[in-house]
C-alpha cells in the first residue's frame, strides 16, 4: 500500500462535495436543497448512469456555485484540503475557465483566482487548463490557451491544458489547430481520449503531441496504438469509478490497468470526479485490489508512474519519489 498518493487527473467541477457546496451557496445566499440526501443526490452520479454524456449532467450545480472570484479561489483551496487530507501528497486540479463566466467574470479572472486558492494550501498542486469540446468553442478555446501561455510555469501555477467534454460527439481530431498552436507554444497538453470514443480519439492525440490521454481505455482495442504509447512513454490517467460509471468498461474484472502495465504502459490511478463518483484516491487503490487482485509491486509501479508524468520540475519529482518510497 502506498505511503502517500499523486492524483493527475481531477476536475475542480467534479469534486465539490456536499459540504464544500454548502460552504459556497452559503457565502453568496443561493439556496440548496435542505436534505442531506436530495444535495448528494444533486452532486453525484446515478445508479442508472449509462454514459459519459449522462455523467456531465452532475456538473451543472458545482459549476452555478463557482461563477465568482471568490467562489472559484475557495473551491480550488478546500479541495486540495480535501485530497491532502486522504493522503495526497502532490495533486494537480483541472478546469475550464471559461465554465465560469457565467455572471460577468472574465476567463482570467477566473484563472486568477483559482492561482489564488492554489497559493492558500500547503499541499504542492498545479493547474491544468481545460478547453473544451462543442460546436462554438473555438474562440473561448483560444483564449484559454493564451491564458495558459501567460500564465504557465513549471510549478506552483497552471502547468499544462487539456481538452474535455463530449468526446463521442466531438472527435480529437477536430482540434489538431488548437494543439498544433499549444505544442508551437511550447504549452504541454493532455487530452481525454478513448473514454466515450475508440483507440482512433487516442491516435489523434498522440498524433498532436500529448503527453498523457485522459483515460485511454479502449487503447486496449488497438495492439499497434498500445505498443506506440509504451515505446513513447505516454501516460495515461486512467480513474476505475468514474470508468465504471460512464461505461467505458462495463465489466470491472476485465478493467485493463493490470495488463497495460504488463505491456510496459504508464499507467497512472486517479479519481477524475471525486465527488460525483463518491470516491477519493484510497478507494480507488482498494477498488483496484478488490476487483483485479493489484499487487503491492504495481501499486508502487503505478505510483513511480505518476510521479514521471506529474506536470512539475525534477526537482519536485525527487522530493515526492522520497516521500513516497523512502
Amino acid at each position: 500500500m502506498p505511503k502517500a498518493y499523486i492524483e493527475l487527473h481531477l476536475h475542480l467541477d467534479g469534486a465539490i462535495t456536499p459540504e464544500i457546496a454548502r460552504m459556497l451557496a452559503d457565502s453568496q445566499g443561493i439556496l440548496l436543497p435542505e436534505d442531506e440526501k436530495e444535495l448528494e443526490r444533486q452532486l453525484s452520479v446515478s445508479e442508472d448512469c449509462r454514459s459519459l454524456n449522462d455523467f456531465l449532467q452532475c456538473f451543472s450545480l458545482p459549476l452555478s456555485l463557482m461563477q465568482t472570484a471568490q467562489a472559484i479561489e475557495k473551491a480550488v483551496y478546500l479541495v486540495q484540503e480535501n485530497i491532502r487530507k486522504d493522503g495526497v501528497i502532490y495533486g494537480e486540479i483541472r478546469f475550464a475557465p471559461q465554465l465560469h463566466c457565467q455572471k460577468g467574470l472574465t476567463q482570467e479572472e477566473a484563472v486568477q483566482a483559482a492561482l489564488a486558492g492554489l497559493s492558500r494550501s500547503t499541499l504542492a498542486c498545479n493547474l491544468i487548463l481545460c478547453c473544451m469540446r462543442g460546436e462554438d468553442t473555438a474562440e473561448a478555446n483560444a483564449e484559454t490557451l493564451r491564458l495558459a501561455v501567460k500564465y504557465l510555469t513549471e510549478d506552483g501555477g497552471v502547468v499544462a491544458i487539456d481538452l474535455a467534454g463530449a468526446e463521442g460527439l466531438y472527435p480529437t481530431r477536430d482540434y489538431e489547430t488548437l494543439f498544433r498552436t499549444a505544442k508551437e507554444k511550447g504549452v504541454p497538453f493532455t487530452i481525454h481520449a478513448g473514454e466515450a470514443d475508440g483507440s482512433e480519439s487516442v491516435q489523434s492525440a498522440v498524433e498532436f503531441g500529448a503527453a498523457r490521454i485522459g483515460h485511454g481505455v479502449r487503447v486496449r482495442q488497438d495492439e499497434k496504438l498500445m505498443n506506440q504509447l509504451a515505446q513513447k512513454h505516454i501516460c495515461l490517467e486512467m480513474c476505475p469509478t468514474s470508468n465504471y460509471q460512464t461505461r467505458a468498461v462495463e465489466d470491472m474484472s476485465q478493467y485493463p490497468i493490470r495488463e497495460f502495465l504488463k505491456r510496459g504502459l504508464c499507467v497512472t490511478v486517479n479519481t477524475d470526479d471525486m465527488a460525483i463518483s463518491r470516491t477519493n484516491i484510497q478507494k480507488e487503490f482498494a477498488y483496484l485490489r478488490e476487483f483485479l487482485g493489484l499487487t503491492e509491486v504495481e501499486e508502487e509501479q503505478l505510483m513511480e508512474n505518476a510521479i514521471q508524468s506529474a506536470f512539475t520540475t525534477q526537482e519536485r519529482k525527487d522530493e515526492l519519489r522520497k516521500r513516497c518510497f523512502v
